[in-house]
């Protein structure tokens, strides 16, 4: 099984599955210098970890991240600074429940992956959905620190945040955005007062062993004009493949997206002034920061829906391995809206993405 590496200068690749002693990845390609302890990436991976409310998973773990090589620090040093050389990050898996599992080692869950794994490969690790459970994303988060640390040396200030901005059918209201917020409730949301409407919605949801989807919306700040490519090297194909990478998502859009359609080209067309510091000021953003494959400077805008999770306690059709024909229900603790976790994983893909970019406009543009 190839394909478990992303990146060009920046390259992550993550191994490890659900219910295995530990996960963890390895990240090549950070420039030597940099500041970088365990405390620098422990924050992201808490915003992941399962287990903060009934509204996702009740699995147990505390996601200590350990790094095993390419840091350093002597007597003669005032922290403990990257080598340039690979970076190993180890995450423990400390409350695994693989009994939960047997019941359905023979049957494929739909809307898993597990069918298509075993059509593959002929053999699947049924434990938590094994090296395809959203366990994995985990990893990326720790990752995603790296590459924050190494866009914040590079260009002084890039923020990336996102927020849960739709459950179900139930969407936020713009005129309420509040970053600060987004960290004050169980859902990720900048509106205050959808919370409670979600809360009743997911609830409802939970005591009837379903599930919901979501929508996930990355703005990334302070990101300068210049990254990416115009033909192979997108920044926004890069993006969208990256955030499209992670576990259940289905859609992805930059800037308008999908309602670019329904604009006119008036309406579509990022106008241009000049602004006070002699760069373009743009009186719109419907390019969600990047033309024709490069960023222009305003904010990078990006948003991903993921689907209902497929692991619910409603009996479902299926088969089993040898073709007959069963119905399935899955034990186990599993996230009744997977969009609410997903959205450091969001923030950690874009910051891969942008610190690849930026290493390779670096090298190029001299």
């Amino acid at each position: 099984m190839s394909f478990n590496t992303f990146g060009h200068l920046f390259r992550v690749t993550t191994f490890g599955e659900s219910h295995g002693p530990a996960i963890g990845c390895v990240v090549d390609g950070c420039p030597p210098g940099i500041p970088l302890t365990e405390s620098d990436i422990q924050p992201w991976l808490d915003r992941r970890k399962p287990g903060q409310s009934k509204f996702v998973s009740q699995r147990k773990e505390e996601d200590r991240v350990r790094i095993l090589s390419g840091v350093f620090q002597d007597e003669r040093m005032p922290e403990q600074l990257t080598t340039g050389t690979p970076i190993a990050l180890l995450i423990d898996n400390t409350d695994v429940r693989s009994k939960d599992y047997a019941d359905i080692r023979d049957k494929f869950r739909p809307g898993h992956a597990d069918y298509t794994y075993w059509a593959k490969y002929g053999v699947r690790d049924y434990r938590g959905g094994g090296r395809q459970s959203a366990r994995e994303t985990a990893t990326r988060v720790a990752a995603g620190a790296i590459a924050r640390k190494i866009l914040d040396r590079i260009y002084g200030a890039v923020t990336i945040r996102a927020a849960l901005i739709q459950m179900g059918p139930h969407r936020i209201d713009r005129n309420r955005w509040d970053w600060n917020k987004v960290q004050q409730n169980p859902f990720n949301s900048p509106d205050p007062g959808v919370v409670n409407q979600w809360a009743d919605y997911l609830e409802g949801l939970r005591k009837a062993g379903s599930s919901c989807g979501a929508i996930i919306e990355v703005v990334a700040e302070g990101v300068p004009a210049g990254l990416g490519a115009p033909v192979y090297g997108k920044l926004d194909a890069d993006l969208a493949a990256a955030l499209m990478g992670i576990n259940a998502v289905k859609g992805v859009e930059i800037g308008a997206g999908m309602k670019a359609a329904e604009l006119t080209g008036e309406e579509n067309a990022d106008e241009m002034r000049r602004g006070g510091d002699g760069k373009p000021l743009f009186l719109s953003n419907q390019a969600g920061g990047i033309l024709g494959g490069i960023s222009t400077g305003q904010p990078i805008v990006a948003r991903f829906s993921v689907k209902p999770t497929s692991s619910i306690l409603t009996p479902r059709r299926t088969i089993d391995v040898a073709g007959n024909e069963t119905e399935i229900f899955t034990k186990g603790r599993h996230d009744p809206c997977v969009g609410i976790r997903a959205v450091p994983i969001g923030e950690a893909m874009v910051a891969c993405v942008l610190a690849d970019h930026a290493l390779r406009h670096r090298a190029q543009i001299v």
